[in-house]
């Protein structure tokens, strides 16, 4: 099993919450949050200053049997490019053990 994390513009989150339906990842967590990126410079809009340096992003956070990791990673990928920079992150790692508390189910089958 893989845990998926992904960090990514708040504009993108539902095209990629599709995306991730499509290939067949339909539960996650998701969390509203704030980063600080890479980008320094600010930007003014009607006369109101901007700082970019403190980022509102959405926070996915995906546990997924290994079949579905690389589909889930290529469509977050996919759905959440806009070629600009503060895209976000993905970050993949490896779950051990799950469980489902109703059931006492363990393993790839407490996920489905």
């Amino acid at each position: 099993m893989k845990k998926i994390e992904a960090i990514i513009r708040k504009s993108k989150f539902h095209e990629v919450k599709e995306a991730l339906h499509h290939v067949g990842v339909t539960f996650f967590s998701y969390w509203d949050v704030t980063g600080i990126g890479n980008e320094k410079k600010g930007s003014v809009y009607r006369g109101v200053s901007y700082s970019t340096s403190e980022i509102q992003r959405r926070y996915l956070s995906i546990v997924v049997n290994d079949a579905f990791a690389q589909p889930a990673i290529d469509a977050i990928l996919s759905a959440g490019k806009t070629d600009e920079v503060g895209d976000g992150k993905i970050f993949v790692s490896t779950i051990d053990q799950a469980y489902r508390i109703r059931t006492g189910e363990k393993g790839g089958e407490s996920l489905n």
